[in-house]
C-alpha cells in the first residue's frame, strides 16, 4: 500500500511577519522545511503530501509551489487567494497554471463572520475553481458547518474536503450538534472530510480510546471512500510526534477491511487531488 498524507505544512518565520505561530507555542515556533519531514516519511512508509496553506496570502502559496518544484514527495499544494476580490477568477487561472495546485483554501477558522463562506458573492471564483480543476480544502470550526452546508448545496459540483473533523472538542463524548451537522454535510456526495489534526485538539495525555468515537462517526457518515488520512505535520507537534500519530491511525482504522485502508491511506487523496497513479 502506497500511502499518501493528505495534509502538512512547511513555513519560514521571517515571512510570517509575526503570524502564527506564537513563540509560546515551541515545539512549532521555528522553521519547518522539506528536510525536516523527509526521513518520517520515508520511516512511517509514506510516498507522498499534499502541502496545504498556512497564511493568507499568495506569498505562500508561490513559495509552497516552489517547494514542490524542488521536491517530489509534494505531489499537490492547496494554495490561498481572495476568493471574493474582484478579480478572482484571474487570480486563480495564474496560480492554476501550475500543474501541482490542485486547492484552494480560505482560513475560515479565522474570520469573523461564521457566514463568511455563505455567499453568492463567491460564484466567480467556485466557477474558475471548477474551470481549472480545483478542490476546496474547509478549515472550519463546528459553528460553521451550517454555513458550509449552504455553501456546498449552492455548488454541488465542486469536491469540498472538510479539514480535521471542522476541530470539535475532543474533551469528552462527541457534542450531539457536531454529529448531526457533519452527517448533514456528509449526506452530500462532493464532500469529503480529512483525519486529521485530533491529537492537537485533544491535546497533552490523548488517547487513541478517547479518539475512537470521533473516527468512527467520521467513517459511519463518509463511508471510508470520502475520508482521507493527514497529519497535519508539524502542528501534529504540539501533541505528539509523526510516527506515534501513524501507529494512533492504524488503530483508530483498524476496523476497516484492506481496501477500506488503502483508501484512507492514499487512494482518496489521490483522486481528490488528482495525483497521478490514483490507486495502487
Amino acid at each position: 500500500m502506497t500511502r499518501i498524507d493528505a495534509h502538512q505544512h512547511f513555513w519560514q518565520l521571517a515571512a510570517r511577519n509575526g503570524a502564527w505561530p506564537p513563540p509560546g507555542l515551541a515545539p512549532i515556533h521555528r522553521d519547518f522545511h522539506p528536510g525536516d519531514l523527509s526521513a518520517l516519511l520515508r520511516e512511517s512508509g509514506i510516498a507522498g503530501t499534499v502541502l496545504v496553506q498556512s497564511m493568507p496570502n499568495e506569498a505562500d502559496t508561490r513559495y509552497m509551489l516552489d517547494l514542490a518544484d524542488r521536491h517530489n514527495f509534494v505531489q499537490a499544494v492547496v494554495g490561498w487567494t481572495d476568493l471574493k476580490a474582484p478579480d478572482a477568477p484571474q487570480r486563480i487561472a495564474a496560480l492554476a497554471a501550475h500543474p501541482r495546485l490542485r486547492g484552494l483554501r480560505p482560513m475560515l477558522q479565522d474570520l469573523a463572520d461564521d457566514n463568511w463562506i455563505d455567499d453568492p458573492a463567491l460564484a466567480p471564483a467556485v466557477e474558475a475553481m471548477l474551470r481549472h480543476g480545483l478542490g476546496f480544502d474547509a478549515l472550519v470550526l463546528p459553528r460553521q458547518l451550517p454555513a458550509l452546508y449552504a455553501f456546498a448545496r449552492r455548488y454541488p459540483a465542486l469536491p469540498i474536503v472538510i479539514d480535521h473533523l471542522a476541530k470539535p472538542a475532543m474533551d469528552g463524548m462527541p457534542d450531539a450538534q457536531w454529529l448531526r451537522d457533519l452527517a448533514r454535510l456528509a449526506a452530500l456526495p462532493q464532500v469529503e472530510c480529512k483525519l486529521s489534526g485530533m491529537v492537537t485538539e485533544a491535546g497533552p495525555g490523548w488517547t487513541v480510546q478517547q479518539l475512537q468515537p470521533y473516527a468512527n462517526h467520521v467513517l459511519q457518515v463518509f463511508g471510508a471512500e470520502r475520508v482521507m488520512w493527514g497529519s497535519d505535520w508539524p502542528v501534529l507537534l504540539l501533541a505528539t510526534d509523526y510516527a506515534a500519530w501513524v501507529d494512533a491511525s492504524e488503530t483508530l482504522l483498524a476496523g476497516l477491511d484492506e481496501r477500506q485502508r488503502t483508501a484512507v491511506f492514499g487512494n482518496n487523496a489521490r483522486r481528490f487531488y488528482r495525483i497521478e497513479g490514483m490507486t495502487t
